[in-house]
């Protein structure tokens, strides 16, 4: 269950006059979830059939039956969901097996070292996830995979170890896939790399993490109920940067969901900040951050404001001090910096979940994809593309002038 607060702790920097100016492009927004354009959200068979569900939970038990490391390589969406979803409800000393290591996120030297030296003598399972087939970062990771399986395995057996997730038709990953014979998910054409975590994309690298994805995907639907919740929350950011407020911080008690944020930055940057338009998103995690952040975030320019995702229950560890457990100290804390930074210049905007788990998780998600994309419309920019990703990509593709071939 998600239970929001946008007033106690905004209500000296914006009313329900200043919000209310939204209503009918709100009531519009609501309409095209709930009856127009935006209606596949409510329907699980747009993100995965229930016979690629079966699939993805047999082929995540030959996975962990079968490699000692399994490799995930994407970049953002491709990866970003199920990372995040991962760190949240995976133990943090997690043994258990695959291994899972991520490749692809970037073009270290070092860490592709580390990489290759660790999995030398380890048996691997790789699965390789980009739409298009033509992102430098995935392509690299690839090679450089694709060259090491070939010298631990047979043309047969990599059949078995390389699995590959793209376009149901197009592009050169489709190609290859086709030519090798090798196993394949499909990421539907209308769902984009940040919103694809509940498609084969992100379930089946869940699956194989041992996340409970049918209750994970069991509250992402659920969580239809809180559309109009969803896009109070877009209004209500909305006035506030019209209010002067341009930087959000997505803000954290407990540092398990910190990639969490990492996935919402994305989500948000990449849905609404275009054509000089949206508000950038940065992160906290408290009560770390309290002794570094915190200082500007209480005093420092007028710029910003927080929503802050808080667990109402977590593992029961008395603090006889106190004569309080920790989680109902950590909440006392979240309440008192949420008063702390409003009585100065900073608001907040509550959304607090019952408990870390696969369906109160399934539910922040879909809450927070519903209102990145009413948060777009009601800025009048189109939530699902990201035309400025691509200018760097033209730039480095140029300096390679055709040296790096994929």
């Amino acid at each position: 269950m998600i239970k929001c607060d946008f007033d106690k702790y905004t209500s000296k920097f914006i009313s329900n006059i200043d919000k209310s100016k939204f209503n009918k492009i709100e009531k519009k927004i609501a309409k095209e979830f709930l009856s127009g354009s935006l209606t596949y959200w409510n329907d699980i068979n747009s993100f995965v059939s229930k016979d690629e569900l079966n699939t993805i939970m047999n082929t995540a038990n030959y996975v962990k039956e079968n490699c000692d490391v399994f490799i995930i390589i994407g970049i953002g969406g491709s990866y970003m969901g199920s990372k995040a979803i991962m760190e949240a409800l995976l133990p943090t000393f997690n043994k258990s097996k695959p291994e899972i290591i991520f490749l692809g996120t970037d073009l270290s030297s070092s860490y592709y070292k580390e990489v290759i030296d660790y999995i030398k003598d380890k048996e691997v399972i790789v699965n390789v996830i980009s739409k298009s087939g033509n992102t430098l970062e995935p392509n690299i990771a690839f090679e450089v995979i694709s060259y090491i399986m070939k010298g631990k395995y047979k043309k047969e057996e990599l059949k078995d170890r390389i699995i590959i997730t793209t376009d149901q038709k197009e592009g050169s990953l489709r190609k290859l896939a086709n030519e090798e014979g090798y196993f394949t998910f499909n990421i539907p054409s209308n769902i984009g790399g940040r919103f694809s975590v509940f498609t084969p994309v992100g379930l089946f690298p869940l699956a194989v993490a041992g996340i409970d994805i049918l209750t994970l995907l069991e509250g992402f639907m659920s969580a239809s109920e809180y559309v109009s919740l969803a896009i109070d929350y877009a209004v209500t950011r909305e006035t506030l940067y019209r209010k002067n407020k341009y930087v959000e911080s997505f803000t954290v008690y407990n540092s398990k969901l910190y990639y969490f944020t990492e996935w919402l930055k994305q989500l948000f940057a990449e849905t609404q900040g275009k054509s000089e338009k949206g508000i950038l998103p940065i992160s906290n995690i408290n009560t770390r951050d309290l002794h570094s952040m915190g200082q500007f975030l209480q005093e420092g320019h007028d710029i910003i404001f927080e929503t802050v995702i808080g667990i109402e229950n977590s593992n029961v560890i008395k603090i006889v001090k106190y004569d309080k457990t920790l989680n109902e100290i950590n909440r006392i804390a979240q309440e008192k910096v949420c008063l702390a930074h409003y009585r100065d210049k900073t608001p907040s905007l509550v959304i607090d979940i019952e408990n870390l788990d696969e369906y109160n998780i399934g539910q922040l998600v879909r809450f927070f994809i519903t209102a990145a994309i009413a948060g777009a419309l009601l800025i009048d920019v189109n939530p699902f593309d990201q035309p400025g990703v691509e200018k760097y990509k033209e730039l480095i593709t140029e300096a390679l002038n055709n040296t790096y071939i994929f």
